[in-house]
């Protein structure tokens, strides 16, 4: 009885570390107006800061992947959370632009164990008939970090300029690490997986692994979009003040974090299997990116309603994915399964922010950015269904 209700403290603390490794990164978005104008960006160069966290994950996911089926996820999740609290504290003291894309370089290696790691931590406390409500409550942790940040940053960085976010960040993210080391250990009867097989990229040609990624890469571009795009769609197309548009943002992050954890409750229960709620999310999203491209867009209180209309499918659906991703590995690669397939994910979150911001830039619309995510979102949605 200890042990059943022990997994709801390790869920807490999985969710809280998530949160507070995520805290700065996803607060980016709520502050592109702030950061915009004190270090003079345009709208691709503040997509790149975005795209920084996320590169070096293109690697360290893998490695994270290994490391978890090696070593107790207790201190590769612990250690990556403090990598990211070392990184944005040096961070507070950088001088410009270039050095905080660097900071933000290492920030991202430390992430590299704390999504894949927290993902496998709980599932590894939990049964199939509960599984996907914990992976939504813990996946709510992402958009949780991003309503505290959307809250907290834009004020702090008013007050005391945009390098007292970062030390900010730092301590967030310190205590996420401390927390994680304190309160995790593995479940009674698991024992660490004795695997001396290669690294299996011919995961990659299994089916279920195929709608993983395409399904995971469309929909990581829509987050990755609705992060960075919200707040200065807000104010610049419906002439919503910065202030009010950041608090839509928190909107955003608040509905998908709801959607993380309903989305993957419903899949538990869903009669045709937990990808068919990925595709539910992925025709929604289509729909709420195809009204953006109309002038009924352009409306403010139509917007803030497709925004989190965009928030509850277009980050929600992370919820019931991983879920599925977890039930779909092998048992003993379950942590090289998730990291390859975050892995390939993060290709979309390197290049989705700067592209996106790019096309924005050269058309002067936000149109078109709309209107590419509705049509990567169609072509996963076309090619998943049908394997």
């Amino acid at each position: 009885m200890r042990t059943s209700r022990y997994r709801w403290v390790i869920l807490g603390v999985a969710t809280f570390t998530q949160a507070a490794a995520a805290f700065f990164v996803q607060g980016i978005g709520a502050m592109s107006v702030h950061l915009r104008r004190d270090l003079e960006l345009n709208t691709t160069q503040l997509g790149l800061l975005q795209s920084a966290a996320q590169l070096l994950p293109l690697a360290g996911l893998l490695v994270a992947g290994r490391l978890l089926d090696r070593h107790d996820e207790r201190w590769v999740v612990g250690i990556g959370a403090l990598v990211v609290a070392v990184a944005l504290a040096a961070g507070s003291a950088v001088p410009g632009y270039v050095s905080l894309l660097v900071v933000l370089l290492v920030a991202g290696a430390g992430y590299s164990t704390v999504q894949p790691g927290g993902s496998k931590s709980v599932a590894s406390w939990f049964d199939a008939s509960q599984r996907g409500l914990a992976m939504g409550i813990r996946q709510a942790g992402l958009p949780l970090g991003g309503v505290l940040a959307a809250c907290a940053l834009p004020s702090l960085a008013t007050a005391y300029g945009w390098r007292s976010t970062l030390a900010a960040g730092a301590l967030v993210a310190l205590s996420g690490a401390v927390a994680f080391m304190a309160f995790y250990h593995r479940p009674p009867d698991r024992r660490p997986v004795a695997t001396t097989s290669r690294v299996r990229p011919a995961l990659l040609r299994e089916p279920y692994m195929k709608k993983i990624i395409l399904s995971g890469a469309s929909m990581v571009s829509v987050h990755s979009g609705v992060g960075v795009l919200t707040v200065l769609y807000l104010h610049e197309v419906t002439a919503m003040d910065p202030a009010s548009a950041a608090l839509v943002y928190v909107a955003v992050q608040c509905a998908g974090a709801l959607g993380r954890v309903c989305l993957a409750a419903w899949s538990d229960r869903h009669g045709a299997g937990r990808y068919a709620c990925v595709l539910t999310c992925l025709a929604a999203v289509i729909i709420g990116m195809a009204v953006l491209t109309t002038p009924v867009g352009r409306s403010p209180v139509a917007a803030c309603l497709l925004f989190v209309w965009l928030g509850f499918f277009g980050i929600g659906w992370y919820g019931p994915w991983v879920a599925y991703a977890a039930e779909s590995a092998p048992p003993d690669h379950t942590g090289f399964a998730l990291g390859l397939a975050m892995a390939v994910n993060q290709v979309s979150v390197v290049l989705a922010p700067p592209v996106l911001g790019l096309l924005t830039d050269l058309t002067g619309s936000f149109a078109p950015a709309w209107a590419l995510l509705a049509a990567l979102t169609a072509a996963a949605m076309t090619l998943t269904a049908r394997l």
